[in-house]
């Protein structure tokens, strides 16, 4: 499901690796230009995945959870298949690498 804001409440990492199946962390800023460019590309592909778990962090300076992914850029999108990485993406333009990526996690 695609979540719309970023929360500023992250979760902690031992929690992320703890999640089961499809997860899709999504690192960004709700005034973020490249974050706010790549939204219609992610609803269009991520409504083919409804079982999907979309997690929209709020990162920035001292934000541990971005920082434990060395997330550099926004939209950092991390795709994990039973809490472990499988693809990333940053700065996403091309909605074939979003798809690609999801099937990589949730071959639906």
């Amino acid at each position: 499901m695609m979540i719309r804001e970023y929360t500023e409440t992250e979760p902690a990492r031992e929690d992320v690796e703890a999640l089961q199946g499809a997860t899709l962390l999504e690192f960004g800023a709700s005034w973020c230009g490249h974050c706010i460019a790549a939204q219609p590309l992610l609803e269009r592909t991520l409504g083919l995945h409804p079982q999907l778990r979309h997690i929209k962090i709020e990162d920035g300076r001292g934000k541990p959870l971005g920082r434990s992914y060395r997330v550099k850029l926004w939209p950092t999108l991390v795709f994990l298949r039973d809490g472990e990485e499988v693809a990333r993406l940053v700065r996403p333009t091309d909605p074939a690498a979003i798809a690609d990526a999801l099937q990589r996690i949730d071959p639906r």
